[in-house]
């Protein structure tokens, strides 16, 4: 991490949890000790966006894991970024790679959704990342890089400060399977000059990149350490208290 970028942890519940366990992990967030130099969001399930967002301390942020494109309409099971930021949640989490290869969200969709979202005020975390093939076949770049594109299409320059970019590459999400630092920080390395050549050096400079794809209290420093990793996206291992140890991984 550059220390002209602030550290940024993300927690994703996904479709964990019911209001003991919340309680519980609320308990040990609260309890902590956190870096106050780290900016830590918890991304939550909509039904307890609400309870969440009365019960954490507002010095944590907290997440939506989707939204939809527009304000309002006919469109059963959705929720809009304006109904997220009326609960007070500040932040959503968009193009999760289960957004993308389970419900079959498109790059173009996933766009459209954060482009929406930054309209309507909310910080998002657009999520980006390859399959176990497409790395394989050395496709990691070219379907980075698309990823990206779609949704960079549609960040209006002045919104760039509510964007953090999440890397997560889909064969280390859930198996077990990390990234090594190298591996992630090359991959970050190549996303930031991406963004210098077709945003903007400051755009590139200051735009937090983080990482995610099983990271856990044993290998979050090393990740940490590297100059293009600006944080994590945390799913399992934010449900458990050792997750201090991952917000607290730049100290």
């Amino acid at each position: 991490m550059a220390p002209e970028r602030k550290f940024f942890v993300g927690g994703n519940w996904k479709m964990n949890g019911n209001k003991k366990e919340i309680d519980a992990i609320i308990s040990f967030l609260t309890a902590g000790p956190l870096d106050p130099n780290a900016e830590l969001v918890c991304g939550v399930s909509p039904c307890y966006l609400d309870y969440v967002r009365q019960k954490l301390p507002a010095s944590i942020g907290v997440a939506a894991q989707n939204c939809y494109k527009v304000a309002k309409g006919a469109f059963t099971g959705e929720i809009s970024p304006a109904m997220i930021k009326d609960i007070g949640a500040e932040w959503v989490i968009l193009g999760h790679s289960e957004r993308r290869n389970v419900f079959g969200e498109s790059d173009a969709l996933i766009g459209e959704k954060v482009n929406h979202a930054l309209a309507e005020g909310l910080k998002v975390i657009p999520c980006i990342g390859e399959k176990l093939e497409e790395r394989e076949a050395g496709k990691t770049e070219e379907v980075v890089f698309s990823q990206l594109k779609a949704i960079v299409d549609k960040i209006p320059q002045d919104k760039w400060d509510n964007v953090v970019i999440a890397y997560e590459p889909v064969w280390a999400i859930g198996t077990g399977k990390t990234a090594s630092p190298q591996q992630a920080q090359e991959v970050h390395s190549k996303l930031r000059q991406w963004l210098a050549d077709n945003v903007s050096a400051e755009v590139a400079q200051k735009t937090r990149i983080i990482y995610g794809g099983s990271v856990t209290a044993e290998n979050c420093r090393e990740l940490a350490k590297e100059v293009d990793i600006d944080g994590s996206l945390v799913g399992g291992a934010s449900l458990k208290p050792d997750f201090i140890h991952i917000v607290n991984a730049s100290q």
